[in-house]
């Protein structure tokens, strides 16, 4: 995969041709113009898919700011696997968004469609595209991110006024390398309804009439502000692993809060296994055997492995119950012999892919909507740390929007009465988009409905978690339109048996 460009200042970027794909025809500067989408080999980024589907790449040219057509412009890189069924099978396009913000959806039409329902795969031509700022649609970046990529990061959990004074100053930090990466100018328009708009021109180049939308964990917040401006272009949409409608500050703060019921999940289902894990027989005990590791990385940080990196690994590991076996036995290698091997992605963090996520997550956000203020963050960390003296607060990212080089005036707005019923997905216990955020979605997409995964505990579940009867009921919307007469409970898998050693 070709490296992202960092850019000193984006606004330099956008005029240039970005590498690897075929260029579009050039949009006309009015606004009713319609570009149109040339499809080519894909970067390398993008895996080939199974034969005999193939997939195909293209980009897109469209205005920086919506509201100025002929003023500067981006673009946005695309990818297609055609519908495998006949032309009477055939539904449209099914654009798909993976999450973040910050996730590359130009490789997801791939990986997402081979899990699909085959049904889902004979009717629609899976689409996939980089949001503004990501992957190969401009990437943005942030530098140093106020020393987020330092390794060992410091602890990100403040103990203290000294200590809660340095957090706000590494956000401070960060805000300010982020308005000298992506150019202070560029800050507004890279923004999840500015997003929305480059969705539909998208559909217009394709010639369809509607976009039809999956979108997981960010991609509902991203669906839900298309559903907002083009109710009358939306096609069947399903909303999986629900973002509430609320600013993206508070939704961060409910999730830390989410995280910390998962992983009292995690210390009890760990301690029902404690000949397998070694980590202790109850609740107490693995919650202890868990601090000793934390405090022992803090005190002395193994290979650039600290307590930041230590809560990342466990932020990871307690948004998917698969991931719960490789936790415990990450822990308890770490206590025996001061390995940090089974804690450590296989991914490097600061990795270029990886910037280009971080900066873009916080761009994305802090353009979404008004930010907290410095003493509301300093007092929501006493909150949650009232709840439990050692959180997991990796999931703050839109705290440096308090520190934002551009503050937005208003929320994008989201859902509307005028769009037709979407299906929202939610599992009954994912810490990562509590189902607390479908319920309230729904009631600003009147008509919708709700299917529940049970006795669930992980983050993504359409096509994901295997269920038949959420992926039937999913699939029986997309391809013949039926939506539950009310909203659906499927049966879920419970807590997962630990894995071989």
């Amino acid at each position: 995969m070709s490296v992202p460009p960092r850019p000193a200042a984006l606004l330099c970027a956008l005029t240039a041709a970005a590498a690897l794909l075929p260029t579009a025809a050039p949009a006309a500067a009015s606004a009713r113009a319609t570009a149109t989408l040339a499809f080519a080999a894909c970067p390398d980024s993008v895996p080939a898919p199974p034969a005999p589907d193939r997939v195909e790449c293209g980009r897109l040219t469209v205005p920086l700011d919506r509201k100025h057509p002929s003023g500067p412009r981006i673009e946005i890189a695309v990818s297609r696997v055609p519908a495998s069924g006949t032309p009477a099978e055939r539904r449209g396009i099914l654009l798909v968004n993976p999450g973040g913000p910050g996730g590359s959806g130009l490789p997801y039409a791939v990986t997402k469609r081979a899990k699909l329902p085959a049904s889902v795969r004979r009717a629609y031509d899976v689409i996939g595209f980089d949001p503004r700022g990501v992957g190969h649609s401009t990437p943005v970046g942030c530098g140093a991110m106020g020393g987020l990529f330092s390794a060992p990061g410091p602890d990100p959990v403040p103990v203290g006024p000294r200590a809660e004074r340095s957090y706000l100053d590494s956000q401070h930090r960060l805000a300010d390398d982020c308005a000298a990466g992506a150019g202070t100018a560029a800050l507004p328009y890279l923004s999840t309804e500015q997003t929305a708009y480059d969705m539909d021109a998208i559909r217009a180049a394709l010639g369809e009439p509607r976009t039809s939308f999956l979108g997981v964990s960010y991609g509902t917040y991203l669906g839900a502000a298309y559903a907002a401006h083009f109710p009358h272009r939306v096609g069947r949409m399903v909303l999986d692993s629900v973002v509430g409608p609320w600013d993206w500050y508070d939704f961060d703060v409910l999730q830390a809060r989410a995280l910390l019921r998962a992983r009292d999940t995690f210390f009890a289902w760990t301690a029902a296994h404690p000949d397998r894990f070694g980590l202790g027989n109850s609740s107490y005990a693995v919650r202890r055997s868990y601090l000793d590791a934390r405090q022992g990385l803090a005190a002395r940080p193994v290979d650039g492995f600290g307590p930041a990196e230590f809560d990342r690994a466990v932020y990871r590991a307690l948004g998917r119950t698969e991931r719960w076996t490789g936790l415990a036995d990450g822990l308890r290698t770490y206590l025996t012999d001061r390995s940090v091997a089974g804690l450590r992605p296989a991914a490097a963090f600061d990795s270029p892919e990886s910037r280009n996520y971080e900066a873009a997550n916080r761009i994305v956000k802090c353009a979404d909507g008004p930010g907290p203020t410095p003493r509301e963050i300093v007092a929501d960390i006493r909150r949650i740390r009232r709840l439990d003296p050692q959180p997991v607060l990796t999931g703050l990212e839109a705290s440096a929007c308090a520190y934002w080089h551009h503050r937005p005036g208003s929320r994008t707005p989201l859902g509307g009465p005028a769009a037709p019923p979407v299906l929202l997905v939610a599992s009954a216990h994912d810490p990562v988009t509590p189902i607390e955020g479908a319920r309230r979605l729904r009631e600003v997409l009147p008509g919708s409905r709700l299917v529940v995964l049970d006795d669930d505990y992980s983050h993504g579940v359409f096509a994901s978690r295997g269920n038949g009867c959420v992926d039937g009921t999913v699939a029986a919307y997309l391809v013949d339109g039926v939506v539950p007469e009310a909203d659906t409970r499927c049966a879920g898998p419970g807590l997962p048996t630990p894995g071989k050693p």
